[in-house]
């Protein structure tokens, strides 16, 4: 299939989005860690040069707790980045950010100190692709409302510094749509989190997808949430929709609600006796 995104104000706002940057101290870059390689934006190296970064894995909750572990290693083994895993459900994790925001950024005021300039707080950028939960994790750094967040992809107020703690600011942005989606199976991967408007996607393929990655990474789990044991194949949506009774006048199967109850299932991470925690990409899939 193929999967289109045509936001004709992409350019513009790249443009702005370079000028925050040279703001900034730290890049505080997140990522949903169910697709931890899919939800990161490809053009970031472009934009922030060498300025320290921040990898925030978030919604670690709903992801394998297992390959949590692997990314974050990864990431710091190979990337040189320092990793922090999130929560879009708990605030315990927040002090954990502010601490390594702080720590990476504290070179720049030594700098300044040396120079003798007065100290002031590290300003940090938040950037994250629509819907990995960014604006969630600014309501918790902030302990307010201020940040509007929606199901929507890219639905996200102006850009505005908040000052969060004694030694840190954060200047949070809209989130980061690419010009261009030419890995198909990425996107296919960002329309399975939420990351993409409904428009720019096939529902009961993308949910097809979904069901065959499931199945592939983990079958019983899967098959027994939605009591299809015994499968040989990965499930199709007529199979689920016949599982669960979802039917349409004449006893039709409702192909297009089972798609919209796999795809609503996984993304609030409900698949599974206690809840599905799963992650669609391991780094045995780069590393070989």
């Amino acid at each position: 299939m193929t999967i289109h995104w045509y936001p004709g104000h992409i350019a513009k706002a790249e443009k702005k989005l370079q000028e925050l940057v040279n703001l900034a101290d730290v890049v505080l870059e997140v990522v949903d860690a169910r697709i931890p390689i899919s939800s990161r934006y490809e053009n970031l190296a472009k934009f922030v040069k060498d300025k320290p970064r921040l990898l925030i894995l978030n919604k670690a909750d709903i992801a394998d707790p297992v390959r949590n572990a692997e990314w974050a290693e990864y990431f710091e083994r190979e990337l040189g980045q320092k990793v922090v895993l999130t929560s879009a459900s708990s605030t315990k994790d927040v002090s954990s950010v502010v601490k390594a925001a702080v720590e990476l950024g504290k070179p720049v005021i030594d700098k300044l100190v040396a120079k003798g300039r007065l100290p002031r707080p590290v300003r940090v950028i938040v950037m994250g692709m629509p819907n990995v939960g960014k604006s969630s994790i600014i309501n918790k750094l902030i302990k307010t409302s201020k940040a509007k967040t929606g199901e929507k992809a890219g639905v996200t107020r102006a850009a505005q510094w908040i000052r969060i703690h004694p030694k840190l600011e954060l200047l949070d942005t809209p989130g980061i749509i690419p010009m261009k989606l030419e890995n198909q199976k990425a996107a296919e991967k960002l329309a399975m989190v939420n990351s993409l408007g409904e428009a720019a996607y096939d529902r009961i393929e993308v949910a097809n997808s979904l069901s065959r990655l499931l199945f592939e990474k983990y079958k019983d789990v899967f098959c027994e949430y939605y009591k299809l044991e015994g499968q040989e194949e990965p499930p199709t949506l007529k199979d689920i929709a016949r599982s669960r009774k979802l039917l349409l006048p004449g006893n039709r199967l409702d192909i297009d609600r089972a798609a919209s109850m796999l795809l609503s299932d996984f993304r609030q991470g409900r698949i599974g006796s206690k809840g599905g925690r799963f992650t669609l990409e391991n780094t045995q899939e780069i590393e070989n």
